[in-house]
């Protein structure tokens, strides 16, 4: 199974309306594609920012009985005790670093990049956030969980982004991805970067799916 970038077609992009001085990197869920979130960036965009919605690689997912389907890394199960896919989680780190990188190339400084994501892609866009050597703007994650987070050291992260701002949202009613993760979630990046930077949102009676807010 061919699991890098190359397996996958290109991101879909919300230009910017003027000179691109800053981009949003928005990764979708599992069983997703880029499109629906680059539609729905595109009707709240800036005019001097670009969206890039990446779509994840089709590969087995043993959460799935391993049918396959577009997933940045294997889900084996959704309680917090659940074995993780170590290496496919650092792999897609890589691939959104990648894609970072290739930002910077077309002009826009990593600290003016922020990344976000639903779900699956908001777990990889806080991963990532906290493992690059690339300085971010800001991470959005909604409806998600922080991946691997044992592998992360107790107390603050030495790094670039140690005073990251984050936002992170949660329906209050997630069958999929309990708001207690997000609760857990959030208590652990308080932890690691200056609480001060961590806002959290609740969205009454919201499932697992996103709102106008």
């Amino acid at each position: 199974m061919c699991g890098n970038n190359m397996s996958a077609p290109l991101p879909a992009i919300v230009p910017a309306a003027r000179k691109a001085t800053a981009a949003v990197i928005f990764l979708h869920g599992l069983g997703d594609t880029g499109h629906g979130w680059s539609e729905a960036l595109a009707g709240i965009k800036s005019p001097h920012v670009k969206y890039i919605c990446p779509h994840a690689p089709v590969m087995p997912v043993s959460l799935n009985m391993n049918m396959a389907m577009p997933s940045w890394f294997d889900i084996i199960g959704l309680s917090p005790d659940s074995q993780e896919d170590e290496a496919g989680i650092k792999k897609a780190a890589e691939s959104v670093k990648a894609l970072i990188d290739q930002e910077v190339k077309n002009g826009i400084p990593s600290n003016r990049i922020i990344l976000g994501g639903f779900s699956q892609g908001g777990a990889l866009s806080l991963y990532t956030a906290l493992t690059t050597h690339q300085k971010l703007a800001g991470v959005v994650a909604l409806s998600c969980w922080l991946p691997l987070r044992a592998s992360f050291p107790q107390g603050p992260i030495s790094g670039v982004n140690k005073e990251i701002a984050v936002l992170q949202c949660h329906g209050d009613c997630d069958p999929l991805v309990p708001l207690m993760f997000g609760s857990l979630t959030v208590e652990k990046l308080k932890s690691m970067i200056n609480p001060a930077n961590v806002t959290f949102r609740t969205y009454s009676g919201m499932m697992h799916s996103s709102c106008i807010e």
